[in-house]
C-alpha cells in the first residue's frame, strides 16, 4: 500500500484545510486509517482515525470539534477536515494505514499502523 497526502499549506489562523490521503497499490476498504502529525523538536502525535467501513471516528483532545475524518472507499481516498486552525497546529501531517491484521492494536499509537505516506506541511500563521 502505498499513501500519498496531499492538500497542505499556508494558512490563516482561523482558516480551514483539506487533507487528502489517496492510497495506490490495493484497496483499503479494509483498512482502518489515521492522520498523524509531527511539530519540529517533537514526537509524531496521533491527530484522528476512522474504522475501515467509517462507522466510527476517533479524535486527539486537540482536534475534537474542530478537525473531522472521512472517507470515500470507492475512491480508495480518506480525508481530514481541518478548521479553527491554530498556529499550534503546525505541523507535517501525515496519514497512515492499519491493515486488518492489526485488529487489537490502539488507533492511537503510531504502533497501530503498518502504512504510511510521505506527509504534508501546515502552517498557521497568527
Amino acid at each position: 500500500v502505498q499513501l500519498q497526502a496531499s492538500g497542505g499549506g499556508l494558512v490563516q489562523a482561523g482558516g480551514s484545510l483539506r487533507l487528502d490521503c489517496a492510497a495506490s497499490g490495493r484497496t483499503v476498504s479494509s483498512y482502518g486509517m489515521g492522520w498523524f502529525r509531527q511539530a519540529p523538536g517533537k514526537e509524531r502525535e496521533f491527530v484522528g482515525a476512522i474504522t475501515r467501513n467509517g462507522d466510527s471516528t476517533f479524535y486527539a483532545d486537540s482536534a475534537k470539534g474542530r478537525f473531522a475524518i472521512s472517507r470515500d472507499n470507492a475512491k480508495n481516498t480518506v480525508y481530514l477536515q481541518m478548521n479553527s486552525l491554530k498556529p499550534e497546529d503546525t505541523a507535517v501531517y501525515y496519514c497512515a494505514a492499519r491493515p486488518p491484521s492489526y485488529y487489537g492494536r490502539s488507533y492511537y499509537n503510531t504502533g497501530g499502523y503498518g502504512y504510511w505516506g510521505q506527509g504534508t506541511q501546515v502552517t498557521v500563521s497568527s
